[in-house]
C-alpha cells in the first residue's frame, strides 16, 4: 500500500511492528554472550547500511522488525548495542546490569526491569 502526501509524495507504508520488549527491560542476546537494558526502540531498522552489511549474511536479521538500543555488558566491558527483536530474549536472572549510563536513566532494578527515572518519562 502507498500513501499520497503533498509533502512526501507517494511512499510505501512501513510494516506494522509490535515491540515485544519495553524500555528498562533486561534482555540477553539469543546467540552471543551479552545482556543489557533497553533504553530505546526503533519500530523498524534505523541504523546505517554499512552497519547492516557488516552482519554476516547467514545470520543477518530482517529490517522489518523492532530494533532495540541496549546499555550492554559482556565479559570484556560495557557498550551500546543495537539488536533486532528476533535476537533478544528476556534475561530472568534478576541480576543488575553493570553499565555506567544506567544510573542516569533508570532507578532501581525491579525483577527483570529497571524503572525509568521520573524526569525521563513522558
Amino acid at each position: 500500500m502507498q500513501i499520497a502526501s503533498p509533502i512526501f509524495g507517494k511512499h510505501p507504508l512501513p510494516p506494522v511492528s509490535h515491540a515485544r520488549f519495553d524500555i528498562g527491560e533486561v534482555v540477553k542476546h539469543r546467540h552471543f554472550e551479552f545482556r543489557g537494558v533497553i533504553f530505546d526502540v526503533d519500530p523498524v531498522f534505523a541504523n546505517s547500511e554499512d552497519w547492516y552489511a557488516s552482519i554476516p549474511e547467514a545470520i543477518r536479521p530482517s529490517k522489518d522488525q523492532p530494533y532495540y538500543h541496549l546499555l550492554a555488558e559482556n565479559a570484556e566491558g560495557t557498550y551500546v548495542a543495537y539488536v533486532s527483536q528476533q535476537n533478544l530474549v528476556v534475561d530472568d536472572s534478576e541480576e543488575p546490569v553493570d553499565h555506567p549510563a544506567i544510573s542516569g536513566l533508570f532507578d532501581i532494578l525491579d525483577g527483570h526491569r529497571y524503572r525509568l527515572k521520573p524526569t525521563h518519562r513522558h
